[in-house]
């Protein structure tokens, strides 16, 4: 099979399709045809060397694919050959096939396209944890997203909304704020001019905002701490913008706020079973059509190095997949 792989740290160019053995599957496993890799953030840092956890070399980037069943290891019985699936892998992804514990393999809706399905694992499975165990976002209460354009923003604003929030989306031009109104942000606000603090403090009548989903850290993290509600939660979802800021206690005192990490990959790993149930309920939503994932752009597998640049540039509206299969 063919396989995108990193051997040594670097851009994406530095990247390389080659021929590798299939993946042997074990007990309890299964093995997927991939016809669609999702890209995060994460795989730009991977392949950088600048993720928190490092495979050893050589890896393929990939976290979350999407495809058919292929072959069940010994001990399977929930699943079945030619079932469409999802899953969220860690790495790997940019593959032909791959194996996967079978209790982390979810059964596609009959509607939902290999693309969309490809970005559910990481990008629903860390909104709807980061809102619903994190922050026990109420209805009624005020959501504010940043990169609200993005995969995990995105989700967070259609998943904020269909738990009864008020969602303001921020993300840094008109076009994104466009996609992130459509997916059912109430109010919005244009932070490319830096005055994210004021804005929100006018849209809450001065009171800030309740629950505050931050995956772009840098100098946008200390205006979050200055517009968080009294006994408000920021959430620590990720650092895209660049650099990971200090956060100043003195503000959490003074407001008596939480500021909370926001781990997925750990949570779904120490705790499956109410992971499983979250993805009840997210699949639950699609199926209401409460939410319908974004699907912003996708490249053929031999275009692995433009996918990994739009996401890395910050261009990228939605997911951006790799379409392993065409």
């Amino acid at each position: 099979m063919k396989a995108v792989l990193c051997h040594a740290y670097g851009p994406p160019e530095s990247l390389r399709i080659e021929e590798v053995p299939s993946p042997a599957v074990g007990p309890g496993e299964v093995l997927i045809d991939v016809h669609s890799a999702a890209l995060n953030f994460p795989d730009v840092l991977m392949i950088e060397g600048k993720y928190q956890s490092q495979p050893p070399f050589p890896f393929a980037p990939g976290g979350e694919v999407s495809g058919v069943i292929a072959r069940l290891g010994e001990g399977v019985a929930a699943l079945r050959v030619g079932q469409r699936v999802f899953a969220g892998i860690g790495v790997g992804g940019f593959a032909e096939q791959v194996t996967v514990a079978a209790d982390r393999v979810r059964v596609m809706p009959a509607r939902m396209s290999f693309d969309q399905a490809a970005g559910m694992s990481t990008t629903y499975g860390t909104s709807y944890h980061a809102l619903k165990q994190r922050a026990k976002l109420l209805p009624g209460e005020t959501l504010l997203v940043l990169g609200a354009a993005g995969g995990v923003g995105l989700a967070a604003v259609e998943l904020g909304k269909a738990m009864g929030a008020r969602v303001i989306a921020a993300a840094s031009t008109a076009a994104k704020l466009a996609v992130a109104k459509q997916a059912g942000a109430d109010e919005l606000i244009d932070y490319s001019d830096g005055e994210l603090k004021e804005k929100v403090k006018v849209l809450t009548a001065g009171k800030g905002a309740d629950v505050i989903y931050d995956p772009v850290g840098g100098d946008l993290f200390d205006q979050c701490m200055r517009c968080i509600n009294w006994q408000g939660r920021v959430l620590v979802v990720g650092f895209t913008g660049g650099y990971i800021p200090k956060v100043p206690i003195n503000l959490i005192l003074l407001k008596g706020c939480q500021v909370v990490g926001v781990f997925y990959g750990s949570f779904s790993a120490r705790d499956p079973a109410t992971n499983a149930k979250n993805f009840e309920e997210i699949l639950d939503l699609f199926e209401q059509r409460k939410i319908d994932p974004v699907v912003g752009a996708t490249f053929p597998m031999t275009s692995y190095a433009d996918a990994l640049r739009c996401l890395s540039e910050r261009r990228a509206i939605g997911k951006v997949c790799l379409r392993i299969r065409p």
